[in-house]
């Protein structure tokens, strides 16, 4: 297939730091090179990838200017200027980059990287059958069952880039932003409750987050704590190789969160909230364990006391089953061929 993947284009691909999209973006590309299909990325020109890379910014402009008008439409009208190249167009990104193919009657497939907003509702269902959807997780697609769906495919990671231990350090690990929704103060309470030393890295970016971090967070973070801004991929690998665990108490439906399968490739167990994806990918008890909202931090600290009931080469096994690049990549595959057998 001649598969255009349009990354948005606010952050490079792979991405620098913090853009979980970015990622997927990234091995999604490379994989389907790799089974001998003819990718062209359209990202921005500090990406790195196998496929054919055009862009209209060499630099991306960073994730202050995400959903940027200017960007956007930009980065649009070259991705759109010659559309009979491409026999598909994988879409990353909603505004102008997902209303143009619906416009034009392109083969178009979007993947939902997020929650369905009533803006991102009222975006989608104005679509109509004029785009095709990938859910990232079925919980995500249960909340808007209606949208044409070209299946369900979970975000992949590339596990041979994630050092498996089973011996580990002292200490457990918080990665995310500092949103409410995210849980970094359940993670700080549950930690300090427990008597673990915790690991905080942490982006603040948004007036909210900075809210939260300053005046919710910082006043009970417990001596010893290690806190870190956005980290680079190495260090980020090198943490999650070496934690207890990795701590993941989201207070929102999140449609997949990148992290869970990021920690327990390295062989560590997470400890998460059954909110969103969740449930879908950690398996209770076996590769980390799953605590209501409402048990943080009592039940929280209590599973932290057990965590060496859990075997890393179990955490290791589930993600090469169900969250490795190749099966990601072959999901798309199936994804691609249903739309375009549905033109024909």
């Amino acid at each position: 297939m001649r598969i255009a993947e349009v990354s948005p284009p606010w952050l490079a691909v792979p991405p620098k730091g913090y853009g979980g999209i970015e990622w997927v973006v990234a091995l999604l590309a490379d994989g389907l090179v790799e089974r001998g299909h003819d990718v062209t990325l359209f990202a921005t020109g500090d990406s790195l990838t196998r496929a054919r890379l055009e862009y209209a910014f060499e630099m991306a402009p960073g994730p202050k200017l995400i959903n940027d008008v200017w960007h956007d439409t930009i980065h649009t009208l070259l991705t759109y200027r010659e559309p009979e190249r491409f026999d598909i167009f994988h879409v990353h990104s909603p505004w102008s980059a997902l209303a143009v193919p619906a416009l034009l009657g392109l083969p178009a497939v979007h993947t939902l990287h997020g929650s369905f907003t009533p803006e991102m509702r009222r975006l989608y269902a104005s679509l109509e059958d004029k785009v095709r959807f990938v859910a990232i997780s079925e919980d995500q697609r249960s909340h808007m069952p209606e949208l044409p769906y070209a299946g369900v495919v979970y975000n992949g990671i590339d596990v041979s880039a994630y050092p498996f231990r089973e011996e580990k350090d002292d200490f457990v690990f918080f990665l995310g932003r500092a949103h409410p929704d995210k849980g970094v103060l359940r993670a700080v309470l549950a930690a300090k409750q427990a008597g673990v030393p915790l690991v905080v890295a942490v982006k603040v970016a948004h007036e909210d987050e900075e809210r939260h971090w300053n005046e919710d967070v910082l006043p009970v973070i417990p001596p010893g704590t290690t806190i870190l801004a956005e980290i680079p991929n190495h260090e980020k690998l090198d943490l999650l190789s070496r934690a207890k665990a990795v701590l993941f108490p989201i207070d929102w439906d999140e449609p997949f969160g990148l992290v869970q399968t990021e920690a327990m490739a390295c062989g560590t167990p997470v400890v998460a909230t059954p909110r969103g994806s969740v449930p879908e990918v950690v398996t209770d008890g076996e590769t980390g364990f799953i605590v209501s909202v409402e048990g943080y931090p009592e039940e929280a600290a209590e599973v932290l006391k057990r965590l060496d009931q859990i075997d890393p080469k179990a955490c290791r096994a589930r993600v090469e089953r169900l969250f490795s690049k190749e099966a990601m990549v072959a999901g798309y595959e199936a994804a691609f061929q249903t739309v375009l057998a549905e033109d024909r």
